[in-house]
């Protein structure tokens, strides 16, 4: 591997180090790497822990960097934002800080216009989320100032609107990186396909573009050398345009350099121009977070990996179109085990029949993606715009037909749920292969392939964290509930999953990952209600994880999302279970009593959130109360059937803090420590009331809030209690004597 290639995986590793919060252990790997070269005097190894180091440092100050900006912009009350869309009253529109730091912004308008590429004043009732910064009721008042390039953006999107009719939303992601506007569900069978990464632009798109630009000016006799320099400013000022995404940025600079090598005659090796390629976008540090990015590098360098496989096995071989085919199969079976790791661990799923789509689908996007940037180009010219683009209609009808059919294949996609541990394992795996790829004698790297693979299927049989205290974990599942019980023994209980939306839901976004990056498997599912909010991510969490139990209230009717994972269950093979008060379980010494509901009651209710499974959780000394959504009604129906059950340590508040629960009596009787409200930043409904949280605060009750601290986790011995929320760890007294 040159030098040049070396050092930035190197740095890469430091970055994504640092910023997962492993510094110590980085930067004493890192250290321990260089007084290892100091003592063999190996130059390489000394600069390559240096250069690890820094990447490690650099990470750190970042990362401080935006904590102090975030804290600087919260305490704020107006903000000056470029914006990427056009703001009008009624819009939501996407922006970053003008200042300060580049952090994302989100503006509800409610007053004000501004045209893309402005920059604004906005003022209005501000929070941080997950995505950054959202402004809601905002007004913006624009300032005398423009991006340039966000308005040429804006200006492209217009036009792709005006030509492509209702394959818009599908030529602008191919066109300028703009996924906003397709349908979840169309995402959503493209992942399933295994040709996401086809759905916006990327180095294959790019690549696309720049040889339909060469060849068109080869066609009309420019200069070789002319040709190449012409290639190459189009399409950096095209990367530019549609706001420089990260792989469009990686696919670009290699081209830069691939071409400046190419005019002065001088030999690069591929690996050199991929990593340097990978690194400019690297100027911001943030980037190695990006998946884009990620995915792109990884898969070039499958590419690479499978070129020098074929030039050893094939091309001595076969010749003419057999070569070409056997070669175009072995780089998409190659980069889609390279990129597997990364895309298990961030969607959740592998798509087995991904070698397939795509050696079908790159002919289409091959074809298609030329002729929409010509479309693109020639819209000046209405007519010709218009026959150009109405000519790409059969390839993107093509091209959705190969994700659709792709999804529907029986087992041709596979939901994951990797943990830590298996994914790194995995990814020792992927870049052991590329190492046998490249290599002239492969058996070391594949006994590593083989090895790493090995124990990624045995560890999570063998894994189940034993921590000998009960931990429960409310996941950040924005406005919904995802509780999930860790045993001493390490067994999961989860109830809840969150909620869903078209396409996706909050299972398979975060509730998989939590619990399998933590290892143990899942024991029980109990759902409290039937509300999209709390059982919206039940079928795709019941799919993955397959509880041995689906505990519920039996809800006539129902909802969608709960009929979903009642069919999930009974494929998982869970045993179901209608649960009453008294009913309950011991698991690892943990003791689970269902409180409510009762099944007389259930039959007067017309709101599932008073039918909510109330659960009455004991370690030792230390007791849980988790009450769903229950609103004033079942709390009094606790109260006068179960009120003896009902104090406890720690309460899980109702319906998200609403003013409808947590009544004054209620809250005597339970006389908890700590109240848990699981709520959504920003959300429309106003939770948590004001008043709830100013009653509990007078009761002394500490308030942890999931929209304010993020995942909240509190653990026991039986005990003492200690509570992680916030990046900050504390203990509390017990309520109970």
């Amino acid at each position: 591997m040159p030098l040049i290639a070396a050092a930035c995986c190197a740095y890469a590793a430091g970055l994504l180090l640092g910023f997962g919060g492993v510094v110590v252990p980085a930067l004493m790997i890192a250290a321990v790497g260089g007084m290892i070269g100091l003592l063999l005097r190996r130059a390489l190894l000394i600069s390559l822990s240096a250069i690890a180091m820094a990447g490690t440092l650099v990470a750190v100050a970042t990362h401080r960097s935006d904590q102090r900006c975030a804290a600087e912009v919260r305490s704020d009350s107006s903000w000056r934002v470029v914006i990427g869309d056009s703001a009008s009253p009624g819009s939501f529109v996407r922006g970053a800080l003008r200042e300060l730091c580049p952090l994302r912004v989100t503006i509800g308008v409610t007053a004000g216009n501004a045209p893309a590429g402005a920059v604004v004043f906005a003022r209005g009732h501000a929070f941080m989320g997950s995505r950054g910064l959202a402004i809601r009721d905002a007004t913006v008042t624009p300032l005398d100032q423009r991006e340039l390039l966000l308005e040429l953006r804006a200006r492209a999107g217009r036009r792709i609107d005006l030509l492509f009719g209702r394959d818009a939303p599908l030529a602008r992601a191919l066109l300028i990186a703009d996924e906003a506007s397709i349908d979840p569900a169309v995402r959503d069978r493209f992942a399933a396909a295994g040709i996401i990464h086809m759905l916006s632009i990327s180095g294959l798109h790019v690549g696309i573009i720049a040889l339909a630009v060469q060849l068109l000016l080869t066609a009309v006799r420019v200069p070789r050398d002319g040709a190449l320099c012409c290639t190459v400013l189009i399409v950096l000022t095209y990367v530019a345009v549609i706001g420089a995404p990260p792989p469009a940025l990686r696919a670009a600079v290699m081209l830069a350099i691939a071409a400046g090598c190419r005019v002065v005659e001088r030999p690069a090796s591929p690996w050199a121009i991929l990593a340097l390629g990978a690194l400019v976008p690297l100027e911001n540090p943030r980037t190695v977070l990006d998946l884009g990015w990620q995915l792109s590098a990884v898969g070039m360098a499958g590419l690479l990996a499978s070129a020098a496989l074929s030039r050893r096995l094939i091309v001595p071989r076969l010749a003419g179109w057999r070569a070409r085919l056997a070669t175009a199969a072995v780089a998409s079976i190659v980069a889609t085990i390279v990129s597997a790791p990364l895309v298990a661990w961030s969607f959740g799923r592998v798509s087995v029949i991904a070698p397939v789509t795509n050696l079908i689908a790159a002919p289409v996007i091959a074809l298609a993606q030329p002729a929409l940037f010509l479309a693109l180009l020639c819209a000046p010219f209405l007519p010709v715009a218009r026959f150009i683009a109405d000519a790409t209609h059969p390839l993107l009808w093509a091209f959705d037909a190969v994700a659709s059919t792709g999804a529907a294949v029986p087992y041709g996609s596979v939901i994951v749920a990797p943990t830590l541990a298996t994914a790194l394992l995995a990814g020792v795996a992927a870049a052991a292969l590329v190492v046998a790829c490249v290599s002239h004698f492969p058996a070391r790297p594949l006994a590593v392939v083989v090895g790493a693979l090995a124990l990624a299927i045995w560890s999570p049989l063998a894994q189940r964290p034993r921590s000998g205290e009960l931990e429960l974990h409310a996941i950040d599942v924005g406005q919904g509930d995802a509780i999930a019980l860790r045993t001493p023994a390490g067994h999961w209980i989860l109830v809840d999953a969150g909620r869903s939306w078209p396409g996706g839901d909050e299972g398979r976004r975060d509730v998989i990952p939590y619990l399998r990056r933590r290892g143990g498997d899942l024991a029980l599912f109990v759902l409290s209600h039937p509300h999209s909010d709390h059982a919206g991510g039940a079928a795709t969490v019941i799919a993955a994880l397959r509880p041995a139990q689906y505990w519920d209230g039996a809800y006539v009717g129902g909802s969608a999302p709960y009929l979903a994972s009642l069919r999930a269950a009974a494929r998982a093979g869970a045993r179901w279970r209608r649960v009453r008060p008294g009913d309950g379980i011991t698991l690892d010494g943990v003791r689970l009593v269902v409180l409510a509901p009762d099944s007389a009651w259930m039959r007067t209710l017309h709101d599932a959130n008073e039918g909510s499974v109330t659960l009455q959780v004991e370690y030792g000394l230390v007791r849980f109360l988790l009450v769903g959504d229950a609103e004033r009604g079942e709390e009094d129906w606790l109260l006068q059937h179960r009120s003896d059950d009902l104090a406890a340590d720690i309460l899980k508040v109702g319906h998200h803090g609403s003013s409808t629960s947590t009544t004054p009596a209620f809250l005597a009787t339970v006389h908890p420590r700590v109240a848990l409200i699981s709520v959504g930043a920003g959300n429309r409904y106003g939770h948590p009331s004001p008043a709830v949280v100013a009653a509990l605060g007078r009761a002394g009750v500490d308030v942890l809030r999931t929209d304010r601290l993020g995942s909240v986790i509190i653990a026991t011995d039986g005990r003492r209690i200690t509570i992680e929320a916030g990046g900050e760890r504390w203990s509390v007294p017990s309520s109970r004597p």
